[in-house]
């Protein structure tokens, strides 16, 4: 039989379904090749990464990590590194990608090499006469940095003059500008708009493995070409295992269901969960889902500049503390969204108390309570951090009679 609402068109769906389907008409978008964005909000990122390379003495760096040469440029390719310093940019990259950053040459200089990536990166860094290079510590891996200091030795640059970085572009990306929210926005709204679509093709004796074939392929053919994150189903009991692996178990009646997805538009990363009872609860489950949404809306209407993440942590943690489930919510509240799925800042117990929430920062809310061979309730939505408190870029409901699927 089929569990959910009725079919999703516009006579039968619930308002809020009915809005987001509405909203997503024109997302079946196919997928295309990334192209440089019409807008321009690159030039301003790396003037904030002069910025940072001034404080720490260096005029030069040499941006390795895909994601922060994706931040700097649009680039979603890969493989290619980025040296930034004086004047336009340079990326180098290789013939798989000379089509594709043909239309980025506004942006970049774009260097095609033809040997190993330490060898280009150290003839770039000759012509360009560095004085002190920055690098990733935090991610360019130990061979890699030995090769370049190789390369650099090759052309006279001493190895003394690279200084490794901790963090500095993941610091910068914690604070999103307006077109990053609007990409955010864009694949939370198609992540929503496959949900809706997934629900009414639900069926008792589903498994986990076949609804979440269905899900990301809803989010595909809306637009999305990766989920964000390996999907989450978890179908009865396993719905207690907050990182479970979807499997062979099967959806069943009066059974708890929880789905934890997100999907991907132009680099950036959606991130929700919802817990539903198929045609009903587990009277436990039903009892944790009040609290846990009590504890999400707690949390949530916190939220504002200023405030410590260890704070927004607390707030939920008290009331789950407080019912008796202090030990069956072991994460923390939360963590930022972006180019990555986990980005700083993180809301947790052990968050820094100098760890403040800052406009711009895009975050989640998600506390849960677990309970081992009962099943577990989470429920997750996406906050972007404004002036006078926080949106929710979320806009699926949350209440017990919408979460319980007939």
């Amino acid at each position: 039989m089929w569990i959910g609402p009725r079919a999703p068109n516009r006579a039968h769906a619930e308002p809020i379904e009915r809005a987001i389907i509405g909203a997503m008409t024109a997302a079946r978008t196919p997928k295309a090749r990334t192209k440089s964005p019409a807008g321009d909000p690159f030039g301003a990122r790396l003037k904030k990464l002069r910025s940072e390379l001034r404080k720490l003495d260096a005029d030069h760096m040499v941006v390795s990590n895909p994601r922060d040469v994706a931040y700097l440029t649009g680039f979603l390719g890969g493989d290619s590194y980025l040296v930034v310093g004086r004047g336009k940019p340079t990326m180098i990259s290789d013939s798989r990608y000379e089509e594709e950053l043909g239309g980025f040459k506004r942006i970049v200089k774009v260097r095609m090499r033809t040997a190993l990536m330490s060898e280009a990166v150290g003839e770039e860094l000759v012509a360009r006469r560095p004085d002190r290079i920055a690098i990733q510590g935090e991610h360019m891996t130990l061979n890699n940095e030995i090769a370049l200091k190789k390369a650099l030795r090759k052309r006279s640059i001493a190895a003394r003059s690279l200084v490794r970085t901790d963090s500095v572009l993941l610091r910068l990306r914690a604070v999103k500008d307006a077109s990053e929210i609007r990409l955010l926005q864009r694949a939370i709204r198609i992540q929503e708009a496959a949900l809706v679509a997934t629900l009414p093709q639900i069926r008792v004796g589903m498994t986990e493995l076949e609804l979440c074939a269905i899900l990301e392929h809803e989010m595909k053919d809306r637009g999305s070409p990766d989920p964000s994150f390996e999907t989450i189903v978890g179908a009865r009991a396993n719905s207690s295992l907050p990182h479970y692996t979807p499997g062979a178990t099967k959806v069943g009646s009066r059974q708890t269901l929880l789905i934890d997805w997100g999907a991907t538009w132009k680099g950036y990363h959606g991130d929700m969960t919802r817990t539903f009872g198929i045609g009903g609860w587990p009277a436990r489950v039903r009892e944790i889902y009040k609290i846990v949404l009590e504890a999400h809306e707690a949390a949530a209407s916190a939220l504002r500049p200023g405030l410590p993440c260890l704070e927004a942590d607390r707030i939920a943690r008290e009331i789950i503390s407080k019912a008796g489930y202090s030990k069956q919510f072991g994460h923390g509240l939360g963590h930022g969204i972006g180019l990555d799925i986990h980005e700083l800042p993180s809301m947790g117990a052990r968050s820094p108390r100098s760890a403040l929430l800052e406009v711009g920062n895009v975050v989640t809310i998600e506390p849960g309570i677990y309970l081992p061979g009962i099943g577990g309730v989470r429920l997750e939505d996406d906050y972007v951090i404004t002036e006078r408190g926080a949106k929710n870029l979320s806009s699926l409901a949350k209440d017990l009679a919408w979460a319980t699927r007939r």
